[in-house]
């Protein structure tokens, strides 16, 4: 296995302590899209020693344009992010440790992966998902390698309890309203590139080299063949409610999680499950045969065809309604479906 990593190793900064750090690192990757599978890839073949891995979503044909762990048979049996990815990581590297969630990220389980972590990867698609992030790691002081992309155009930036002010800082100089890859479109080497400099970033903490972490954000251009540096080392507000004087976390407040939410970039209603009202996959297939839709079930979700909408309800009761972007109007169809 020492020949596997020799490249790696002949390369200074990391040499054959650092290989040991990385082998014995756990990284927490949320989202196995097209920034996460990317993600997963290039720290398996790394060495990284254990990675968790954490998506809601399923593959489909829309995804291979630049999510790299998938096929066209993964799109046609519509498998799970985190079970495709489960194969082809596993393909790669044996003696990976790869533990997968087909979950939603809630403010639980990220306090449950990060307790457990030396570094989380951000590879998600909308701001409430990133303050969890944001909040755990300020909370247990775990860094964490923000990163986002669309059209031809990439952010990256690592966030270090203590060091750096964090993402709520960051968020009233944001912008209120994203483009996503479904309203604009994306080229996958800005995925790739965006990927690439957050597994950099990832690698330096890892391997101990923290001096040469970024201390700017950095934003590129691809087709319009510019880039940019940006201080921010005047945002930090000591009054933030996650990194300031008096931390209250208020992402982390299980009280505040919503049972509805519009998925960003997509014509998607989700609906958690309500604790005290289990739905199983065997309640879905009965609903749908009432209705006498069309119904597909697999071992990790029931897909039906009902009231003129795809629904897809996952083994811990999570579903998924497309083609609406109402909440109201995806609440009406869940209470339709099963009362």
């Amino acid at each position: 296995m020492d020949e596997r990593y020799s490249r790696q190793t002949l390369f200074k900064p990391i040499g054959p302590s650092g290989q040991k750090q990385l082998g014995d690192a756990a990284v927490t990757i949320v989202g196995c899209g097209a920034l996460g599978s990317a993600i997963a890839e290039t720290l398996t073949r790394a060495g990284v020693g254990e990675i968790h891995l954490v998506d809601r979503d399923y593959v489909e044909l829309s995804n291979l344009q630049r999510q790299q762990l998938f096929t066209e048979q993964d799109a046609k049996d519509m498998l799970p992010k985190v079970v495709a990815a489960e194969k082809r990581l596993k393909a790669i590297r044996s003696d990976l440790q790869l533990f997968t969630y087909l979950e939603n990220l809630d403010a639980v389980l990220m306090e449950k992966l990060i307790a457990g972590s030396d570094l989380v990867m951000d590879a998600t698609d909308n701001f409430e998902t990133r303050l969890i992030i944001n909040d755990a790691s300020a909370k247990h002081g775990v860094p964490w390698i923000y990163g986002a992309c669309v059209g031809s155009s990439g952010v990256v930036f690592p966030f270090v309890p203590g060091a750096t002010g964090c993402f709520r800082c960051l968020m009233p100089v944001l912008p209120a309203v994203n483009e996503t890859c479904d309203t604009v479109g994306i080229i996958s080497p800005a995925v790739q590139i965006t990927a690439a400099l957050q597994t950099a970033e990832a690698m330096k903490w890892l391997t101990g080299n923290k001096k040469a972490l970024r201390k700017r954000v950095h934003h590129f251009n691809l087709w319009d063949n510019n880039q940019l540096d940006i201080g921010i080392s005047r945002i930090k507000n000591p009054a933030c409610e996650t990194c300031g004087s008096d931390p209250a976390y208020p992402s982390l407040d299980k009280a505040a999680e919503r049972a509805y939410a519009v998925l960003c970039g997509r014509d998607a209603v989700q609906v958690l499950p309500d604790p005290k009202r289990p739905i199983t996959l065997e309640d879905a297939e009965k609903a749908g045969r009432k209705l006498d839709a069309k119904v597909k079930r697999t071992p990790y979700f029931v897909e039906l065809q009902a009231f003129g909408h795809r629904m897809v309800l996952f083994g811990n009761g999570r579903l998924l309604i497309h083609g609406i972007r109402s909440i109201s109007e995806g609440r009406k169809l869940y209470h339709q479906l099963f009362g």
